[in-house]
């Protein structure tokens, strides 16, 4: 039997209990896709034998080795999926991936079984869900109401529990909006954390790939999964940690700011929030959010409204009568501008994040409402652009000054409609962010998705006195011992090599082992610097098998880390693989 909630612990507890399998899940699961009464929700599916083939041919023996064994996800059907087409909702524009986007790879090798593609915005473009020939996904509360976008099918597979976890996009509230609506956690990362290569661009200098899941705790694992540098990506950024403190200042909208297009339940839900936070031991502080509310109307009402045709701007020439009228309308405004426009409103824009930034300045995060209000599909269709704008309101303004943003659920209007509120936190603060929105949540009590259940699992708080670790071996991301690491709340700072003085062997263990030595004549070798508390850290070198030990590894940008070193004694008949670069090349090919 499917738990009441799926979340990855409660799917690998029932696992690893003999109370369940992965076959069992996903026949139940697909039986519940099947009669759920939205079809608008997937695009395309993969066959029912193909699925049940992949959750047979699953080992619980690999339940460690895997953080997501078993685990069902849907990706928005703008995101490359080998096997199965991409159309951004427009069936002339489909396509056959012969790879998976990067993040879909990355999330497939970690164990997790994709349930296929679902419904959009035509090419990302809008914030309600009703702009898709394959139909309108509606809130998992009432089908009367939209369910928000521009990832309108990916939030409602989470948020009826048709799967664990989604991948939607995100360029001006396209994860977060839609989070809201449907009662979840949606997390924004910071521009390039996550590849977008294999994405159908919208705006390819702001898009962000999004997560919208049943908490915090599995929003973070999924992201710490998937994310890494990705040259395949030209917008791709290293991961790195901001730290914030443990009880941050948060802004939340002055009395004159504040818009909710007349919904007194979303606003009443809003300060409820804000006594819940002050209640946290946070500190409250109000913000002029005029120049955040500029930057947002920005982002349609100018020039910037160009970077939608560049992305299907030859599809466009030819193929304009298939797109759907609002994008198209909005696509063609693009028409009207010319480069001396769009570099005067660059100009513009970069004096209003000079404003804004002095707001941030006066806190660590923003507390803001996810959407001001929510609208019928029939209120949403009588003014398709003006209540779109609405949406909005809160979101637009983010990735235009590369920050970070986490929704969450705040509760339920009298009519038993979700409203969300949204974190937003400076770029890489998407640990502290998770905490601060996962202590929320729980004291908001609004549960997560249609089921109302709220997770188990939590988030500690990133802390500045922990302890950095360099790991070379099968502790590496994905590889089979990763999961010891993120067991004990480890985080990913960055992936680079050492310093060229080192060389790497396969040690003559069974299974072989990796040996780090420092070496006159050497190489850079692949690594990876990760972030423990000091507690973690002592559980973790305390567990450590002969013949590993910890001792200083030098990094190619010339700084000292703790690391994996090896006792000279087991380099006796190992093998010299140092000409392979690190273990993971090494291990692909042997």
């Amino acid at each position: 039997m499917l738990p009441e909630l799926l979340d990855i612990a409660s799917i690998h507890a029932a696992y690893r209990a003999g109370t369940l399998s992965p076959t069992v899940l996903f026949t139940e699961l697909l039986d519940r896709i099947d009669s759920y009464t939205d079809k608008a929700v997937f695009i395309s599916r993969f066959d029912r034998a193909e699925i049940l083939g992949q959750a047979a041919k699953l080992d619980l023996a690999q339940i460690d080795a895997l953080p997501l064994f078993g685990i069902p996800f849907a990706v928005k059907d703008n995101i490359d999926v080998a096997g199965i087409p991409t159309s951004a909702a427009c069936p002339a524009f489909a396509y056959a991936p012969t790879a998976d986007a990067t993040v879909v790879a990355k999330l497939r090798a970690a164990g997790a079984i994709v349930l296929g593609k679902t419904n959009l915005d035509q090419f990302a473009t809008g914030l309600n869900g009703t702009r898709s020939p394959y139909g309108a996904p509606r809130s998992v509360f009432n089908p009367e109401y939209i369910s928000g976008g521009s990832s309108s099918g990916s939030a409602v597979t989470v948020g009826a529990g048709l799967a664990c976890f989604a991948l939607g996009t995100d360029t001006a509230g396209s994860g977060r909006v839609p989070a809201g609506i449907n009662n979840l956690i949606g997390l924004k990362p910071t521009i390039g954390r996550l590849s977008a290569a294999g994405m159908v661009p919208a705006c390819k200098s702001l898009d962000c790939i999004s997560i919208f899941a049943n908490s915090a705790a599995d929003a973070l694992g999924i992201l710490t999964i998937a994310e890494g540098f990705d040259a395949a990506d030209c917008y791709s950024r290293p991961p790195a940690t901001t730290l914030l403190p443990e009880k941050p200042v948060f802004g939340t909208l002055a009395p004159a700011h504040r818009q909710f297009a007349g919904n007194a339940q979303t606003e009443k839900l809003y300060d409820a929030a804000i006594a819940a936070a002050c209640a946290l031991g946070w500190t409250e502080q109000t913000i002029d959010y005029e120049p955040f509310l500029e930057i947002a109307q920005s982002l349609y009402g100018g020039a910037f409204v160009a970077e939608r045709l560049a992305a299907v701007a030859p599809f466009f020439k030819s193929n304009a009568d298939d797109f759907d009228p609002s994008v198209r309308a909005i696509i063609e405004s693009a028409t009207k501008f010319s480069a001396a426009d769009l570099f005067n409103d660059i100009y513009r824009l970069q004096a209003l994040r000079s404003a804004a930034k002095a707001e941030l300045a006066k806190c660590d995060i923003l507390l803001l409402p996810t959407a001001p209000t929510i609208y019928t599909v029939a209120e949403l269709t009588e003014q398709p652009i003006a209540r779109n704008s609405v949406l909005g309101t809160y979101t637009n303004f983010v990735n235009l000054m590369d920050l970070a943003a986490i929704a969450l659920p705040a509760g339920f209007t009298t009519e038993g409609l979700a409203a969300g509120v949204t974190l937003v936190g400076p770029a890489f603060s998407e640990h502290a962010l998770a905490a601060y929105a996962d202590q929320l949540h729980k004291s908001l009590g609004a549960g997560a998705g249609k089921s109302r259940i709220q997770s188990g699992t939590s988030v500690s708080h990133p802390s500045d006195d922990a302890i950095t670790l360099v790991v070379a071996g099968a502790h590496l991301s994905g590889m089979v011992l990763n999961h010891e690491l993120t067991a004990l709340g480890a985080r990913l700072l960055a992936e680079t090599t050492t310093a060229p003085n080192y060389k790497l062997f396969a040690l003559a263990t069974t299974p072989p082992k990796p040996g780090l030595v420092r070496a006159d004549a050497g190489a850079p070798i692949a690594v990876e610097l990760w972030s423990l508390s000091p507690a973690g850290f002592a559980r973790f070198v305390a567990a450590l098998p002969a013949p590993m030990g910890i001792g200083k590894v030098t990094l190619a940008d010339g700084s000292e880390h703790p690391g994996f070193l090896c006792e000279a004694h087991a380099l006796k008949n190992a093998e010299n693989i140092t000409a392979y670069g690190g273990w993971r090349a090494y291990k692909k090919l042997n």
